[in-house]
């Protein structure tokens, strides 16, 4: 756990808490691995699924046929997660945030197995079953994670940590991509067990879950267990006095008690969550409808279309730039603010967005544009990580009360997932009809995302959960509060008060 966390809140980091952000991100980790294993290896694993089908029918296996189980393999991991998110609401209330984790651990466990022992076996089936799988898990982790992490979070550092999560996914993107070098795992032969290797994060995580506290939060507004949330705050603040955040949570609950039990179509039938439910899933189609997976899963292709001799270690540079820029996002989250970065690497993505379309249309007359366009690359990812990568994951547990939250996490996760279901099945596709132009496509999107984001997003920074929601509550009643603009304040002092532009809440 980075030193700079006490600095960034006064707050201290107790062992329980670095132990529990720790554990929990461990998911995030394999979310990472799963994304990026299946990547460097792909033409290894189309070879295997070739001599597959020349096994069981006496034929190679026609070109289209072969995009199309090797498309279902990359987009299915999206599916299981689709799947998966919705039910993040369900499963979080029933067994609370930390057994939620460890059993979902099975998912991972069996997708990590049936990879592993696909060639054994000789089926691509069990691949693209695994594959499921593993994105049922993921698509749970990508609920639960932020959850966790944000509700057993001291506010001052709660950005900080929430970061985390997407740290720990680009740090498996990075892994992967490592391990999935011709030299170490990703040769003909061992690349079963680079898709195996999933499990080991999986076991680790279920041995350190059982020393972890549970959400005070969750123990004390959904199960009313006041004894043990004390407990609990206790053992992650270092505290013995926590009256004032149990005070917190008093309030919080006292005003959940007089809402009804909000339900998935609540959500978008009530004025009250209609505005930041509409929020929190543009900013998670802003994360995916970016681009930046298909780079992650095509990154090898679009390199190699580049002109660059060993695109395999051009994306583990990316991977590479990946980790870095989320560092930073980590220690500018809560000096610069939320809204401000995700403007930031919005605008960042489009701009390199639109000069790697010029280096890609123009690779073939002017040689060292392969040069520009992998800097166009390397600059798309980071910005990336300076906002649209980790803001939305944690910035929809702070839009919400406890009350919504778990339902408005289902909601978020389903549209990210879908979003990276339709650029894991469609990118090739695309990419085929449009050539260098794909990224236009991408562009126009950030540009849309970016003003929507100007417009409407909020800052959260320094608030608390409560202050978050009761903004809502007054902009559903009165109108919406007007947004300081003032860009020269100083960055360093919290706000103190929510602030929005517009005068009319999105309908």
């Amino acid at each position: 756990m980075p030193a700079g966390f006490q600095q960034l809140g006064g707050e201290t980091v107790t062992g329980t808490l670095a132990l529990s952000v720790f554990t929990a991100v461990l998911g995030s980790l394999e979310f990472g691995y799963n994304i990026g294993v299946i990547n460097a290896p792909q033409k290894i694993i189309e070879a295997e699924y070739n001599a597959t089908w020349v096994h069981r029918y006496g034929e190679p296996i026609p070109s289209g046929t072969l995009t199309s189980l090797w498309s279902l393999s990359v987009a299915i991991f999206s599916i299981g997660g689709m799947l998966s998110s919705f039910c993040v609401g369900f499963v979080s209330e029933w067994l609370g945030r930390r057994k939620a984790m460890l059993i979902n651990n099975m998912f991972a466990f069996i997708g990590g197995s049936l990879m592993g022992m696909s060639k054994l076996c000789g089926s691509f089936e069990m691949m693209i079953l695994g594959r499921f799988i593993i994105g049922a898990f993921c698509g749970l982790v990508s609920g639960l994670t932020p959850m966790y992490v944000g509700e057993i979070a001291p506010t001052s550092l709660r950005g900080a940590l929430g970061t985390l999560h997407q740290l720990a996914i680009v740090t498996g993107i990075l892994i992967a991509q490592i391990l999935g070098l011709d030299s170490l795992l990703g040769s003909e032969h061992l690349w079963p067990v680079l898709m195996g290797l999933t499990i080991v994060p999986t076991v680790l995580q279920m041995a350190l879950l059982p020393f972890c506290p549970e959400s005070p939060r969750f123990l004390y507004i959904v199960r009313c267990r006041e004894h043990h949330a004390k407990s609990g705050l206790r053992r992650l603040t270092g505290r013995q006095e926590v009256g004032d955040m149990l005070a917190e949570m008093k309030e919080e609950k006292r005003r959940m008690d007089m809402e009804r039990k909000v339900s998935i179509l609540e959500l978008f039938r009530s004025p009250l969550y209609r505005q930041p439910i509409i929020i929190s899933i543009l900013l998670q189609l802003s994360q995916q409808l970016s681009g930046v997976n298909a780079i992650f899963y095509y990154s090898t292709t679009i390199f190699m279309n580049a002109g660059v001799q060993s695109p395999v270690y051009a994306t583990i540079g990316a991977g590479v730039v990946n980790c870095a820029f989320t560092v930073v996002s980590l220690f500018l989250v809560e000096r610069m603010g939320r809204r401000t970065l995700h403007m930031l690497g919005l605008g960042g993505m489009c701009i390199c967005a639109i000069i790697m379309t010029i280096a890609l249309a123009l690779l073939e007359s002017v040689p060292f544009m392969s040069y520009i366009s992998m800097l166009a690359i390397f600059g798309f990812v980071a910005f990336f990580e300076v906002g649209p990568g980790p803001i939305p994951w944690f910035f929809v547990a702070e839009l919400f009360s406890q009350g919504p939250r778990p339902a408005a996490m289902a909601v978020a996760g389903c549209s990210n997932w879908t979003a990276n279901f339709i650029i894991g099945m469609g990118f090739q596709y695309v990419a085929e009809l449009c050539g260098p132009y794909v990224f236009l496509i991408f562009a126009a999107l950030l540009l849309f995302f970016l003003i929507f984001t100007f417009f409407r997003v909020p800052e959260t920074r320094g608030k608390t959960f409560d202050q978050i929601s009761a903004t809502f509550h007054h902009s559903s009643a009165g109108g919406m509060m007007n947004m300081d603009m003032d860009m020269d304040m100083d960055m360093d002092k919290p706000s103190t008060e929510m602030d929005y532009l517009g005068e009319e809440s999105i309908n």
